[in-house]
């Protein structure tokens, strides 16, 4: 069953580098006591991910944060260290936490997933949106097009906001 608003953010974990190396990100942990902002989209360096995805959520980073979200999420089924080279080659700074979902078991526990093998990308994450408020999800955007971006904008999120 695919996750809905009104539903408990999955109790799962990501992985991200700091300047302590790898960490484990819980995502009760991401999300408790706090709004955020979480978007999962298919691939790290992939088209519309780099090209429109990131860069929008980069660009509209202060102003989701001056309407009360503490963090901004990129979640995607790729590894810490490809995150992390993807937000330095998308200069995403601070304004968003690369979060890696490496095992794709955030994916999974959505139901919101992605069927890459016909290109070689394995199971992933569809493209999506939410803003997750102490653990609640109270305003979900998913694409029908994982290759289009159209619902699950910062833009969107702001509209909600």
């Amino acid at each position: 069953m695919a996750l809905s608003v009104g539903d408990k953010i999955p109790a799962t974990s990501f992985k991200r580098l700091g300047a302590d190396g790898m960490q484990d990100v819980s995502t009760a942990d991401y999300c408790k006591g706090r709004k955020v902002a979480i978007f999962a989209l298919p691939g790290a360096f992939t088209p519309t991910c780099s090209a429109q995805h990131v860069p929008n959520y980069v660009q509209n980073a202060a102003a989701l944060k001056a309407k009360g979200i503490a963090a901004i999420g990129c979640v995607s089924v790729n590894d810490a260290f490809v995150m992390q080279a993807w937000g330095e080659a998308q200069k995403v700074g601070d304004a968003v936490d690369m979060l890696a979902d490496g095992n794709g078991e955030f994916a999974q526990a959505t139901g919101l997933t992605l069927d890459g093998t016909g290109f070689g990308l394995g199971q992933r994450t569809g493209r999506f949106s939410m803003i997750v408020d102490d653990g609640t999800v109270t305003h979900l955007h998913v694409e029908e097009n994982p290759s289009e971006m159209n619902v699950s904008s910062a833009d969107r999120l702001l509209e909600d906001l």
